[in-house]
């Protein structure tokens, strides 16, 4: 796991899980640029996203993500897996879903939204265009996701 942070304004924890590291850098850097002020924890697999989710092992300590950022093409678990197991869960299904994948594929989409994720983007090849999606992740994120004061 590696935690990035962007320490100004309203901060929401968030979990990305995605197996490339270039894939994950470029993300966190564009939630950077484009104002976005969280903190971002990242995991590998699905496997590793599950047991972040449910704190276990060496993610006892893991922060309560108030957002998932969800590759679905991981290694070990998939994203769908992952999803239909947060979805599944009394208390993770809470927690709002982006799928953030390569994949443009109808069935893909369709499933993901079958298994209640709140949005489906496909990363851009484009930087502007990925800055855009980020952008809309952000838009989400100031609708959807509400965290708790500090102190609180």
């Amino acid at each position: 796991m590696r935690l990035q942070e962007c320490n100004t304004g309203r901060s929401i924890q968030i979990l990305l899980v995605e197996d490339s590291p270039g894939d994950a850098e470029l993300t966190i850097e564009t939630l950077k640029f484009g104002g976005l002020l969280n903190q971002v924890c990242v995991v590998e697999d699905g496997e590793e996203a599950m047991e972040f989710l449910r704190h276990c092992g060496s993610f006892a300590q893991a922060p309560h993500p108030d957002l998932v950022l969800l590759d679905l093409n991981l290694p070990r678990k998939n994203g769908r897996e992952v999803l239909a197991e947060m979805k599944a869960d009394t208390e993770l299904r809470k927690i709002p879903v982006v799928v953030l994948t390569a994949s443009q594929v109808d069935q893909d989409i369709l499933s993901s939204f079958s298994l209640n994720a709140g949005c489906y983007l496909s990363k851009p090849l484009d930087f502007a265009q990925f800055l855009e999606a980020i952008r809309c992740i952000g838009r989400f994120d100031l609708t959807v996701v509400t965290a708790p004061e500090s102190g609180v």
